[in-house]
């Protein structure tokens, strides 16, 4: 007896992904862009009249500001870095054997000044640092970018690239832990008019190693992260589709970036996992959209 097709059998069955051969790199259906952009619109309409400026960034950073940020010393685990063929014509024919006869070609492949971007805010950090001192009223970005993070797995919502919306409140203290307050309640709000269950939780990082884990349980004591989970996958806990971040002044610290006074600014953010909020409208409602209830259909499409 077979075993019963899988939330992700279904998604590829329908054509709303394309199965790449590879877990977690997945080519998108037009329908499923479609989802992901009407959503898109939803959360940029809740902050329009509050952003200061929008980007978008590509799916790669510098490698001195990937080192800054801290990524590769806190999550080795998830990091990607983009390496080339530096080699000369000697080398590029032992290349071309080796993949010939199926052996190791990577040999002469050396890391370029290019990382894969594992958090869509991280590229807006040094930009703001160049610019010198924050005006009185900080900022406020609307940012997205496709993010790159080694977790291959069959779970549909464990993309190794995605793209995250995010907005990103640089200021006070207090500017910027109301900013999340304030991003949590409509979290929920965005949750409610999709109709989706949900809940809000304390959450950490997947920090590495011993070091690490001490760092998740400082990082949960002082709720400095929260998520939206929505179950999705089959047979599985809630998944992370929203998260409401508070970094404290240690960004403003390694980037350098200043209040008016000179102190290290303060940075919270609120960041949504894209393909997984489309995701888990096509779990709770059906592989049609056509077929979605009324009510979801308007707060998306109008």
């Amino acid at each position: 007896m077979s075993a019963p097709a899988t939330f992700l059998d279904k998604l590829f069955d329908q054509g709303l992904l394309y199965d790449s051969g590879v877990d977690g790199l997945y080519g998108r259906s037009a329908v499923f862009e479609d989802v992901i952009s009407r959503f898109e619109q939803l959360a940029l309409n809740l902050g329009k009249d509050e952003i200061s400026e929008a980007m978008v960034f590509p799916p790669g950073m510098p490698v001195p500001d990937f080192k800054t940020s801290g990524y590769m010393k806190n999550f080795p685990q998830l990091a990607g870095t983009v390496h080339s063929f530096c080699g000369n014509d000697h080398d590029h024919m032992g290349l071309i054997q080796c993949m010939a006869a199926g052996e190791d070609w990577t040999a002469n492949q050396k890391i370029t000044d290019i990382a894969l971007t594992p958090a869509a805010c991280y590229p807006l950090y040094p930009i703001l640092a160049r610019r010198g001192k924050l005006p009185e009223e900080g900022a406020y970005v609307a940012l997205q970018s496709y993010c790159f993070r080694h977790e291959p797995s069959k779970e549909p919502t464990r993309m190794q690239m995605f793209r995250q919306r995010e907005y990103v409140r640089v200021g006070t203290q207090e500017q910027t832990i109301a900013f999340r307050e304030t991003w949590k309640q409509r979290g929920v709000e965005i949750m409610e008019l999709l109709q989706l269950p949900h809940e809000v939780d304390v959450a950490n990082d997947p920090f590495f190693g011993r070091a690490g884990r001490m760092m998740g349980v400082s990082q949960r004591e002082q709720e400095l992260k929260f998520e939206m989970l929505v179950p999705v996958n089959d047979g599985a806990g809630p998944t992370a589709c929203m998260s409401f971040n508070y970094h404290m002044d240690n960004f403003g610290k390694a980037w350098g970036i200043t209040l008016a006074d000179g102190t290290p600014a303060h940075t919270a953010c609120v960041g949504f996992g894209l393909e997984r909020l489309a995701l888990a409208l096509f779990r709770h409602h059906g592989l049609d959209t056509a077929q979605w209830p009324e009510g979801v259909r308007k707060a998306l499409w109008g």
